[in-house]
């Protein structure tokens, strides 16, 4: 007599099944991680972003036209910049991250006694950054690499 077993109780209907049912938990993990987390890479103004891009342009070859170069460098938790070719009281640093706006900080550095501008460089987290250094008055700016 052949005793055939119910398909609950064989090996293949859930081999079978595995691979849909593997796509489903996917695709709901997959949505949540695209509702939990926002894409920092989006702008909701883009086309007034792409419009004010000019204006930054000039900042920049103002800097060059006036002769203004800057070193940023950090060491000790601190955050330094050599300026050359001005000497404003104040100076803004701006640290960009390259792909997380939300992880941005402006901070403002004060002359120190020896010509440079330094202050306190708060925790950051991992990944590749800008400094973008400016003047309290808006009128020049230089950007660089920030490791």
């Amino acid at each position: 007599m052949n005793a055939t077993k119910p398909w609950y109780r064989e090996r293949w209907p859930w081999i079978l099944m595995s691979g849909p049912a593997i796509v489903v938990v996917a695709g709901v993990i997959t949505t949540w991680i695209a509702f939990a987390t926002s894409d920092g890479l989006v702008a909701d103004d883009y086309f007034k972003r792409g419009l004010g891009i000019n204006a930054v342009l000039k900042r920049e070859q103002a800097a060059v036209q006036r002769g203004i170069a800057a070193h940023v460098e950090r060491s000790d938790g601190q955050v330094r910049v050599l300026l050359r070719g001005t000497e404003p009281p104040v100076l803004f640093l701006n640290l960009v991250h390259a792909t997380r706006a939300g992880y941005d900080v402006r901070l403002r550095l004060e002359r120190a006694p020896d010509g440079g501008y330094a202050t306190a460089l708060p925790p950051m987290a991992a990944g590749h950054w800008r400094a973008v250094v400016d003047d309290p008055m808006g009128e020049w700016r230089i950007v660089q690499d920030f490791l």
